[in-house]
């Protein structure tokens, strides 16, 4: 699946990762997404927590790491052997938002493109 905003998304992180490389905590690289979005004029929120609906009832919530254009939800990653664990929690924070796109960016892989993870519900 491929969409201009995920395009877009993807190209800013590539962006970062070319600037920075591996190595960086994940707050480091949410801050410099968050820079590199901002020169793109791109529209997001950063680190803020939805709530987790069950049967009608708020049992808790989820923290996002961004989320851009008020559509996809992104996570960040810079732990190059935690590679596909966070899908099972993306997928579900997603339906709990009532979204359906999402990207995870490990931003320990050797290529950003390996370390992308492009989520469709």
């Amino acid at each position: 699946m491929s969409d201009l905003l995920t395009g877009e998304i993807i190209g800013a992180a590539i962006e970062v990762h070319k600037t920075l490389g591996r190595g960086l905590l994940e707050s480091l690289y949410v801050e410099a997404l968050c820079y590199e979005l901002e020169l793109r004029e791109m529209k997001f929120q950063k680190q803020f927590d939805i709530d987790v609906i069950y049967k009608g009832k708020v049992i808790g919530e989820e923290k996002i790491d961004l989320l851009v254009g008020d559509e996809v939800i992104v996570k960040i990653e810079s732990d190059s052997k935690s590679q596909g664990n966070s899908t099972p929690q993306v997928v579900s924070t997603l339906k709990a938002a009532g979204l359906e796109r999402g990207l995870i960016f490990n931003f320990g892989a050797n290529r950003l493109i390996d370390g992308t993870t492009r989520i469709v519900i």
